[in-house]
């Protein structure tokens, strides 16, 4: 009993000046003062990671202070002190058989035994350790697992905080699709209501105009009846006269009526023939008003078709240019031609004379029957002396179609394209700011049949580019053309 006031000194000296109690996984600040890892946990710190010691008012720095090692088994050995003091202040647990303290424990049973136990009971060939040892043991064994279990718990709460960001993420980036995805529908509700309104008032004019020319017929034709009536009246009184009156008048009356009613006649059959020819024409079929709709609406979301020519001097020397330098065939003999840088010496190739930069452009290559034939994009940087290499590496964007029957896109790989139906003219779409070329079968007028898509960084000005390859011996001589997009009424 004369080391209990001694203990509880000990106590009052380890306890954490915030929560007042004995310290748990102390951690000591700069300024020399420990605490408990939950208090510091709770201290404000500023933007900085300062926080100020509660008992010197000192700024230190808050993030991840270390743990007080020493004091951390002072209060370890306090905790088990306590707990050897307390078991000795109370009623010890005997052994059953010998009557004697359990201070001993049996490694190979596994389980407390007293000192008769391991000399001369049924454990005295088993290892034996003191109490005390298997107590501090265990007690290391669960601070380990405690160390881990925290370990654990920690890297659940980073993944629950990673997985709550992802959340907020992910709702935030859903607000920004469905904000654009309302502009987009929006935008083209009212390209359709602008459609609709051009066309309801294509309709009232010339609704307008049919009753207004109708109308004034109506008015003319009444004009010509009340002629018609007051003729008839006149005529009716005369009837009435006596016959030398009836004679006199009806001679002059006659001669007067007879021209008036003649010019009646013809104006009458005139305006007959005129209401007869009057039609109801907008200007439109109403069963092409969903596909005239739809092509506008598709003109707003692609491009309008760019008006692209051939550019001669960029044209290999075995190629001729005709239709207006829209379109190209490979020749048999070669033209004698400056052999200028923009040139193509080795492929048969001619690039179209307007470049691209930035924006979105479409344009349109038809192929016809032609059994071999390359379409694409090239860097204007890229040489153009030797043989053409076919790669986006060299900044070269290819497909072709070669033996009749194979189509290709020169990629890296190489991919075999397999389309099902052979295409007559092929659409192809840039999205420079993107970095897209996409190739489409546009030989439909409803829609465009995707075939395939590079994904590119760009940079500098690019050009389309038309590749007719060799003739073979007029095998392959059919002629690329680039043809004019038609204005829209």
């Amino acid at each position: 009993m004369a080391r209990r006031p001694s203990l509880d000194t000990l106590e009052d000296q380890l306890r954490c000046p915030v929560c007042l109690e004995l310290f748990a996984e102390p951690l000591m600040l700069q300024c020399g003062h420990s605490y408990c890892k939950c208090c510091v946990r709770a201290m404000t710190m500023d933007l900085l990671g300062q926080l100020q010691c509660p008992v010197c008012r000192s700024d230190v720095d808050g993030d991840n202070p270390p743990l007080n090692v020493s004091l951390a088994r002072i209060v370890d050995h306090l905790h088990e002190m306590s707990d050897l003091a307390e078991s000795a202040a109370g009623d010890q647990e005997l052994c059953v058989e010998h009557r004697n303290p359990l201070n001993l424990y049996c490694e190979d049973d596994r389980t407390v035994i007293c000192g008769m136990c391991g000399s001369i009971g049924t454990h005295r060939s088993h290892k034996i350790t003191p109490i005390s040892s298997v107590y501090s043991c265990m007690k290391e064994d669960i601070s380990c697992l405690m160390t881990e279990l925290q370990v654990q718990r920690r890297k659940l709460e980073e993944q629950i905080c990673k997985m709550a960001y992802n959340k907020s993420r992910i709702i935030n980036e859903s607000d920004v699709l469905k904000w654009v995805i309302r502009k987009e529908f929006g935008e083209l509700r009212r390209y359709i209501e602008l459609e609709e309104a051009g066309f309801m008032q294509m309709a009232e004019n010339t609704a307008a105009g049919l009753i207004t020319s109708i109308q004034s017929q109506v008015d003319d034709m009444t004009q010509v009846l009340t002629r018609f009536q007051k003729a008839e009246g006149t005529l009716e009184s005369l009837s009435n006269e006596s016959h030398l009156g009836f004679i006199t008048q009806r001679h002059i009356l006659c001669l007067v009526w007879w021209v008036r009613f003649r010019e009646c006649q013809q104006k009458q059959q005139k305006e007959e023939r005129m209401y007869s020819s009057i039609t109801f024409n907008p200007g439109f079929n109403h069963n092409d008003i969903k596909l005239t709709v739809w092509k506008r609406l598709h003109r707003r979301v692609l491009p309008a078709p760019e008006s692209l020519k051939l550019d001669p001097l960029t044209a290999h020397p075995m190629l001729q240019l005709s239709q207006g330098d829209t379109a190209v065939e490979c020749k048999a003999l070669v033209k004698q031609l400056p052999n200028n840088a923009e040139r193509f010496s080795y492929s048969y190739c001619v690039l179209a004379t307007r470049g691209f930069s930035s924006g979105k452009h479409y344009w349109e290559v038809a192929v016809g029957s032609k059994p071999k034939w390359r379409l694409g994009l090239i860097k204007g940087t890229t040489c153009r002396k030797g043989k053409l290499p076919k790669s986006p590496k060299s900044g070269v964007w290819l497909i072709g179609f070669k033996e009749g029957r194979v189509y290709e896109a020169f990629a890296m790989p190489r991919v075999t394209l397999p389309l099902s139906t052979r295409p007559t003219r092929i659409g192809i779409f840039l999205d420079y700011d993107k970095g897209e070329l996409t190739f489409y079968n546009a030989d439909s007028l409803h829609e465009l049949g995707f075939i395939y898509k590079f994904q590119m960084e760009l940079q500098g000005k690019v050009y389309p580019l038309v590749d007719v390859c060799w003739h073979e011996r007029g095998a392959n001589k059919q002629p690329l053309i680039l043809p004019q997009p038609q204005v829209e009424k």
